[in-house]
């Protein structure tokens, strides 16, 4: 049977134990709680910059109507289809562009080199219909290969209002453009679009083809 001095000792070592514990999930909790509420906060900035994308796309689609009606060109294939409140797409006769900000699943960060990374939700800007991508997908994962596999661009909405938003753009490299919160909408839609409307595609054949590495 042990003694009172052994009960002791086991009490004081299990109290040791317990505050140890303690200690260090206030830590982790406290960590997870700061990302929780920038997430929060990331969150509603994102899907303000969201609803004023789809305004301005509204704003675009006009003008492109006018546009080409001008020059006796049908607009019936000039269009936005806000599909929920998540995902728009515009059609621009040929072309068609998503925007979606069904990439914010948890609390993401945005690397930055020799700097603190920023906390930050991402709106993507993807080639084609983002229905037609997505009939087949099954999992988060999948839908994210599918998104970064078709990626025009891409803008980083930080937690804190008045910081400016990232914009990434693919075939520059990632090459970042720094958006003030006012313009990052607006400047956002027109790069896709510009990029997108502004190339243009070539003949698909062997020699094109084995250039391109495809």
């Amino acid at each position: 049977m042990p003694s009172n001095y052994e009960n002791f000792d086991n009490m004081d070592i299990s109290i040791r134990k317990s505050s140890v514990i303690q200690e260090r999930v206030n830590l982790v909790s406290s960590h997870m709680y700061k990302q929780f509420l920038d997430y929060q906060h990331a969150t509603m900035n994102m899907n303000d910059v969201f609803n004023r994308i789809i305004n301005d796309s509204q704003a675009v689609v006009e003008s492109l109507k006018q546009s080409f009606s001008s020059r006796g060109i049908t607009t019936q294939n000039i269009y936005v289809d806000v599909v929920d409140a998540q995902v728009v797409v515009l059609n621009i006769l040929w072309h068609k562009i998503s925007f979606t900000t069904r990439c914010n699943y948890q609390p993401q960060a945005l690397f930055r080199e020799n700097k603190q990374p920023i906390f930050s939700c991402r709106i993507m800007a993807i080639r084609g219909s983002y229905r037609e991508l997505m009939k087949t997908n099954q999992t988060v994962d999948e839908e994210m290969n599918i998104l970064l596999n078709n990626e025009i661009a891409s803008l980083y909405v930080p937690a804190e209002k008045v910081q400016s938003s990232i914009m990434t753009i693919k075939h520059l490299l990632d090459k970042e453009f720094i958006l003030n919160p006012m313009d990052a909408p607006r400047e956002f839609l027109l790069k896709v679009i510009e990029t997108i409307c502004g190339g243009g595609s070539y003949h698909k054949n062997h020699s094109v083809m084995n250039n391109l590495g495809l």
